[in-house]
């Protein structure tokens, strides 16, 4: 920047804000140091011996703890990146599986590093295994793969007959207006549009306590047409709501305050090409609660019917002994 330029004064968009934060850095290489029992150098034995390293900033939050949407969107920016550079650039293997497990609560006020080992590069996939690292510790392990378009037998799931998303209430208006500081985050600064189909499950749970929650979500402006950006938005738009049918079971809503929550991990198959930017209904159900966890099970549709996604994710769901 020039002595005499003065910086664009305009605040970003929430949207502009989250591009932003996936616009990651490439920083270099990093050893990767493997030993065994025994403490000797076991690092031929898994035949990745270097990783490449990004750096994204992280998005501030009420609680400040980062976002895990955040996290998972950037581990997949990470790895497509290199997967992208192999293909020189044409998107030919696009992300189809992630499985991650969320590790350590992320500090808001830090950027984080994220190491990307190219474990393999076959004839039509590739997997990579990403490190999210802050204050030199892991925060998130993730295994993704990617895929050379194909054909093959297709079916899937039927839609849910479920409202549209017109007329539906989003979060943003619900909270707009409130003075509190996770209303206002909510209200203001949240880049993806939530439309809830049954209720606002951070004050109302519903008259039926049903393991099931139906959401729509879209982001709330255009974004650039990059398929590797937009699997990476719909990643950081699934960890918003999926432990709600947890909750929306037992009569709980995210405003009780003997409620601890926590993402444990989170698994995604993207089945068929979608865009993050437009409407996107969010199907979910829990199978199962037991042990302080809950899982839940989740299928994304694209407003044609079409299923883009299915997601997994068990997330610590403990209530508070009053």
């Amino acid at each position: 920047m020039s002595a005499d330029a003065t910086p664009d004064p305009r605040p970003l968009t929430p949207l502009e804000d989250l591009l932003d934060v996936l616009d990651l850095k490439d920083v270099g290489t990093a050893h990767i140091a493997v030993t065994d029992v025994q403490g000797r150098d076991a690092t031929e034995s898994i035949g990745a011996t270097s990783a490449r390293v990004f750096e994204g900033r992280s998005q501030k939050m009420p609680h400040g703890r980062v976002f895990g949407g955040q996290v998972l969107a950037q581990c997949v920016m990470a790895a497509g990146i290199t997967v992208r550079d192999l293909d020189d650039g044409d998107g030919a293997r696009p992300i189809h599986s992630l499985h991650g497990y969320f590790m350590r609560p992320g500090d808001d006020t830090l950027p984080i590093r994220f190491a990307v080992e190219e474990m393999r590069d076959g004839n039509s996939f590739s997997t990579r295994r990403v490190h999210a690292v802050q204050k030199g510790a892991p925060i998130m392990s993730m295994v993704c793969s990617f895929q050379e378009r194909a054909g093959g037998l297709d079916h899937q799931e039927p839609m849910p007959d479920v409202v549209g998303p017109e007329g539906l209430v989003s979060l943003a208006e619900s909270f707009r207006g409130v003075d509190h500081p996770g209303a206002r985050h909510i209200a203001e600064s949240r880049p993806i549009e939530l439309r809830p189909v049954e209720s606002n499950m951070f004050v109302d749970a519903g008259p039926e306590q049903v393991a099931t929650n139906h959401v729509w979500m879209r982001a709330v402006d255009r974004l650039p047409d990059d398929p590797l950006l937009h699997a990476a938005v719909l990643a950081y738009s699934s960890d918003y709501t999926l432990l709600e049918p947890v909750l929306r079971r037992h009569g709980l809503v995210w405003s009780d305050p003997r409620l601890r929550v926590a993402s444990l991990d989170h698994s995604m198959w993207f089945h068929r090409d979608a865009r993050a930017d437009e409407w996107l209904l969010y199907d979910q159900q829990s199978p199962s609660a037991v042990s302080g966890r809950g899982l839940s099970i989740g299928q994304i549709f694209g407003a044609d019917g079409v299923l883009v996604a299915t997601t997994a994710q068990e997330g610590m769901v403990r209530v508070k002994e009053s």
